[in-house]
């Protein structure tokens, strides 16, 4: 589906993958701003705790890999968000953040959804079925 099919649900949360970003942590950023900002102009509300964090980080004289603050600070974007996009950068699946934001989502019953870097191609996580 495109950007533009996706439920409106109020505010996406974009999890990317950042210190796994092989390039760099400054490349990651670079990146999760340029699909942040397709798709916004896509329409979608979009918050980016890599895209807001990163700056706060270098400019404020913070740890940027301290997972355990980033973490605390982004719990009340996970809570108003409607939903996880979660955008398939190389690293993605190694990214303790975003293993961790996908686990809150799921747990939350929010829906998720996989977004392809390149294209903006997007799938819907399959709905978890109780046992």
């Amino acid at each position: 589906m495109t950007p533009q099919q996706l439920p409106e649900i109020g505010i996406f949360y974009m999890a990317s993958p950042y210190s796994k970003y092989a390039a760099g942590i400054w490349p990651a950023y670079r990146e999760a701003a340029r699909i942040a900002g397709r798709l916004v102009d896509a329409g979608l509300n979009i918050f980016s705790p890599i895209v807001h964090s990163h700056p706060l980080a270098a400019y404020g004289d913070i740890d940027p890999l301290n997972h355990a603050l980033w973490m605390k600070a982004d719990a009340p974007f996970c809570a108003m968000a409607g939903g996880l996009l979660v955008v398939q950068m190389d690293g993605w699946h190694e990214s303790k953040g975003v293993l961790a934001e996908i686990e809150i989502f799921r747990a939350a019953d929010k829906p998720i959804f996989y977004v392809c870097p390149q294209t903006l191609a997007i799938e819907a996580e399959p709905q978890q079925v109780a046992a």
